[in-house]
């Protein structure tokens, strides 16, 4: 007669192997000889040892996955990084001159229509977000920030049409009735003159024809590799904030509409931040003459001017997006590490009791023929 020392042990059998297709998945509370469902101080894993076994390995096959997207992402963040760093100097110092130069053409009969402000009835609303996923809050946060304004937008009883670039966020808005969109964009792997000159474009489009009294640019500014926030730039009208006003003289800027700069100083990052209200300016003689026409001179440089902005931001959103899908995917396999640690030692304990248990059979049998001779 065979005596069995632990008769739980039989109930692993009836375990289904669907844990092989869903390794993160907790199966359903049985009792087994290890106990791991006593501990309240470690994870719980209800598995038999080829349920466990198979679990470990889909997790090793996933840490392997977000190991090579985390360098991926390293190796093109560099080049990201890079063009973010030498584009802003001379993005910088054409929008400071295109400040100067029209603060000194007020004073002459001029009209320069991406320099003229009107009183706002509808604002345009550039959106830029990635074109994949797997890059931990980024995409969201910049959705939510575009939602932010556009709120406050409607609650100044002013219009708004929006301009979304990238494929998360067309994604979102083609969802979204009640928001009106101009146009759907789709972003190339690395951003290009051609892209930006794309949106320029219709952006000048809606501006000269006075469709739109305004336009914003939402996008991620890049700060470091492990900080980037969402911000607000107003690309037109060329004027300091304060000035663009709706037909009942309330001012219009987002409070959050701040210029963000990344420099560098000796040899490390240096971060330097100033409100729009009070940046700098370049110091030229008020005696300054133009040999061409004015008008001419900012009719060459507006063009310039909306071209490098959108440029610039193609580029700090791609950089913050690498940025964060590196940081995401390191977390990730750094959990896998983690699950894959704890899934082990579950694995190795319920082998451990498996063999425990069938010894005990063994030898409690022998025992019993022993009693019977």
């Amino acid at each position: 007669m065979w005596v069995s020392a632990n008769p739980s042990i039989y109930n692993i059998s009836s375990l289904s192997f669907n844990s092989h297709q869903n390794p993160f998945r907790i199966l359903p509370h049985i009792s087994l000889p290890c106990g791991l469902s006593q501990s309240s101080q470690t994870t719980q894993v209800y598995c038999g040892v080829r349920e466990l076994r198979g679990r470990i390995d889909t997790i090793k096959n996933t840490q392997k996955i977000t190991e090579a997207m985390k360098l991926v992402a390293a190796a093109r963040v560099r080049r990201a990084q890079e063009a973010v760093i030498n584009g802003r100097p001379f993005s910088e110092t054409l929008v400071e001159m295109l400040y100067h130069i029209n603060e000194q053409l007020q004073l002459e009969d001029i009209d320069v229509p991406l320099t003229n402000v009107r009183p706002i009835k509808k604002v345009a609303l550039v959106v830029i977000t990635g074109d994949r996923g797997l890059c931990g809050s980024f995409n969201n946060l910049v959705i939510k920030k575009a939602e932010t304004r556009l709120s406050e937008l409607k609650n100044l009883g002013l219009d708004y049409t929006v301009i979304s670039v990238g494929k998360k966020g067309n994604s979102y808005f083609r969802h979204r009735d009640n928001v009106l969109v101009d146009r759907f964009i789709e972003g190339g792997s690395f951003p290009t003159v051609k892209e930006a000159q794309a949106i320029a474009d219709d952006v000048f489009s809606l501006f000269v024809s006075e469709e739109v009294d305004k336009v914003e640019l939402v996008y991620t500014k890049f700060m470091s590799l492990v900080k980037s926030d969402p911000v607000i730039h107003t690309l037109l009208p060329l004027s300091p904030r304060g000035v663009v006003c709706d037909v009942n003289g309330n001012c219009v800027d987002a409070m959050e509409d701040e210029f963000f700069r990344l420099t560098t100083k000796e040899g490390k990052f240096f971060v330097e931040r100033e409100r729009a209200s009070v940046r700098a300016k370049m110091e030229l003689s008020p005696l300054m003459q133009f040999e061409q026409d004015p008008v001419q001179i900012l009719d060459a440089m507006m063009p310039l001017y909306l071209n490098s902005q959108i440029l610039k931001a193609l580029q700090e959103s791609l950089a913050s997006e690498l940025a964060s899908r590196m940081n995401a995917m390191s977390n990730a396999t750094d959990n896998a590490v983690e699950l894959k640690k704890t899934l082990s030692i579950a694995y190795n304990r319920e082998r451990q009791a498996k063999i425990t248990g069938e010894l005990l059979e063994i030898v409690a049998g022998a025992e019993a023929l022993t009693q019977l001779d």
